[in-house]
């Protein structure tokens, strides 16, 4: 029993010793961004969409903007182009290449901006969501 005892001992004080060194950084979150749902307008029980391109916001993210067009039909997402995205270096070019084509997928097929962020992409991912959710926003109005 007093074995035991002096293990846990020694891995709670491993543990906190472990913790005081660890560098702080400034925290990233991987969770998606908020997006408002749009609201119909009164009277109706569902949003107007005119059919057409609409053009995003451009988003400036930690590394470069991110601005996305969509195109509408019959009321529906049907197209997302990336107008801008990060590509200052070879690893942006990559993350961009990784990420865009996934967020663009799941923005057709859920139709909206509630999509989750991709894994390794986080703020091209929020740039992203943030930008569609901007055009789907000028499609409802």
């Amino acid at each position: 029993m007093r074995r035991a005892t002096i293990t846990t001992g020694t891995t709670i004080a491993g543990v906190i010793l472990l913790l005081s060194l660890k560098p702080h950084h400034q925290a990233i979150s991987v969770t998606r961004p908020v997006v408002p749902e749009p609201h119909p307008p009164s009277g109706s029980g569902t949003a107007a969409t005119a059919d057409g391109t609409y053009r995003g916001q451009s988003v400036d993210t930690r590394y470069g903007p991110v601005q996305v067009e969509i195109t509408m039909s019959k009321g529906r997402l049907t197209a997302v182009r990336v107008l801008r995205a990060s590509s200052e270096n070879g690893r942006d070019r990559e993350i961009a290449a990784m990420a865009l084509p996934r967020l663009t997928k799941e923005a057709v097929t859920a139709g909206s901006a509630r999509i989750d962020a991709v894994s390794g992409a986080t703020y091209t991912s929020e740039g992203y969501i943030t930008s569609l959710q901007s055009a789907l926003d000028h499609a409802h109005a």
